[in-house]
């Protein structure tokens, strides 16, 4: 195995700052073009019954060609397209209500109401802080400490949510989707039943998500404990964190974020423990006990921490395939709940689809959308469509600094291919010369020799944003080659790439 290692030449004199980014405009009105047009003409593909001149079985009427159980991402964008496609298409969700905390299900699912949308407001408002304190080494003063009002944002979040959800609604009723509110549970691989009313479907399709609930709460912790070390975990310690709430994170490992690149890890655990978050390593809770000044102690392995206002559990998430009929129906599905599938997202009975968090592929919206995309295009635009999964990015939003990362891990390489090139850079950029913040980027290429493949890891400010553009060269086959041969911005940080 050829294993080595190079840094990235960095001139610190001469670098690195973020340009403002240009402002674009939006188009007038009548120049605006949707990116999923949808065409008027329709075609069907349920038949209506009639009996058979040969004594066969008469064929079957159904009430939709599709019904879809949860609008989520990947339903509203399976059944969307389906309706585009010709099909006649329903979709099922808890009820259609107001965003607030109480709110659990609705149009748009998991990740408008409860996950990645929420969430990415939440870390905006976390930034603030952070700029505040950077802005005084850059002759900012203030004559009083700015203060953040909870309640504020989480009114203002609730009600541009709100406006997601009616835009998630409006676009399946535009479409010709029919809108049924209650819960679903298939009855028979071609039926149905929402609250003691059956459907028939000559396709059925189970996008519910998952078990997860992201944290919406109608005060500010104080000090939070923080149980479990994945991106959710890591990602609510940086908002909390960044709202000047004290945050401690138990984990059973020695690191968070299992999975990821292990220099991205360590780095990662390294710059949030500069920021004031507490790492608890190897420690596993066993009890959590409410003081009579209704505080809350977190005992471990190691001892107790006392003087919690809030617990949160970050651990697992688990597909949501209770109630939904699936075992009575044949559905095979996995230890941990999730429903298994082929590579085009059919289920062990013919006519039973799945996408999304649901079927424990990848829990990424992006990937549920385009699953819902090839499943229209395979059940009715005769185009059998498979999804690629690899050259996927991801990313952490409120790590410290953002992770946004393409392609396999280091150890990944290693194991795949043996022979890797590993390229690194870990710098102070130039906005911290005068900011007096420990901040630091850490850049990571991996070439694998065989293939010539660019995997990509970055934790930097816009980490996310930056890697979306390369996700697109990587898939297209940009080569170590082709990023030497590039010309680079100065004194842009990434130049060096």
């Amino acid at each position: 195995m050829v294993y080595k290692k190079f840094p990235f030449s960095i001139s610190l004199s001469s670098s690195h700052y973020i340009s403002d980014p240009k402002i674009l405009t939006s188009l007038s009105l009548q120049h605006r073009r949707s990116l999923t047009p949808y065409h008027s003409r329709r075609r069907g593909f349920a038949v209506a019954r009639g009996d058979s001149e040969n004594g066969a079985e008469p064929i079957r009427h159904y009430d939709f060609d599709l019904f879809t159980i949860g609008a989520g991402s990947g339903g509203v964008r399976a059944s969307h397209f389906a309706t585009n496609f010709g099909a006649s298409v329903a979709i099922c969700e808890l009820p259609f209500s107001t965003i607030s905390f109480e709110t659990t299900e609705g149009v748009g699912g998991m990740c408008v109401i409860r996950g990645c949308v929420p969430n990415k407001l939440l870390v905006y408002a976390s930034k603030y802080s952070y700029e505040f304190e950077e802005s005084h080494g850059f002759g900012w003063k203030y004559e009083a400490e700015p203060k953040h009002d909870w309640s504020t944002l989480i009114a203002n979040k609730n009600a541009g949510l709100q406006q997601l959800t009616g835009i998630y609604e409006n676009t399946l009723k535009n479409a010709g989707v029919t809108l049924i509110e209650g819960h679903g549970k298939i009855v028979d691989p071609h039926t149905v039943d929402v609250d003691g009313k059956l459907y028939s479907a000559r396709q059925i399709l189970v996008s519910v998500g998952d078990s997860e609930a992201a944290l919406d709460l109608p005060s500010k912790p104080t000090k939070i404990a923080i149980i479990g070390g994945g991106y959710i975990a890591v990602e609510f310690a940086g908002i909390f964190n960044g709202l000047a709430s004290e945050v401690h994170i138990f984990i059973r490992q020695k690191k968070v974020l299992r999975g990821f690149d292990e220099e991205i890890r360590d780095f990662v655990g390294e710059q949030m423990s500069l920021r004031g978050i507490e790492f608890h390593t190897e420690e596993s809770p066993q009890a959590i006990n409410k003081s009579a000044d209704g505080s809350l102690s977190l005992k471990t392995n190691k001892g107790t921490v006392e003087g919690f206002s809030h617990v949160m559990f970050a651990t697992r998430r688990r597909p949501n395939t209770k109630n939904l009929g699936l075992e009575t129906d044949g559905v095979k599905m996995s230890k941990n709940g999730a429903i298994e599938v082929d590579e085009y997202s059919r289920t062990s009975v013919p006519s039973i689809w799945a996408v999304g968090d649901v079927t424990d592929r990848l829990y990424l919206t992006p990937v549920a959308l385009t699953e819902g995309m090839a499943l229209a295009k395979t059940l009715f635009k005769n185009e059998p469509t498979k999804r690629d999964y690899r050259t996927v990015p991801s990313a952490v939003f409120s790590s410290q600094p953002p992770i946004g990362q393409v392609g396999i891990t280091e150890e990944q390489a290693i194991q795949e291919y043996g022979d890797v090139d590993i390229f690194t850079a870990n710098f102070k950029p130039l906005k911290a010369t005068l900011s007096g913040l420990p901040d630091r980027i850490f850049m990571k290429l991996i070439v694998c020799a065989k293939t010539s493949k660019v995997p990509l890891h970055l934790c930097e400010e816009d980490s996310p944003e930056i890697v979306q553009g390369f996700a697109v060269a990587l898939k297209a086959g940009l080569t170590k080659v082709d990023f030497d041969a590039t010309v680079g911005i100065h004194p842009q940080q990434l130049r060096s790439l």
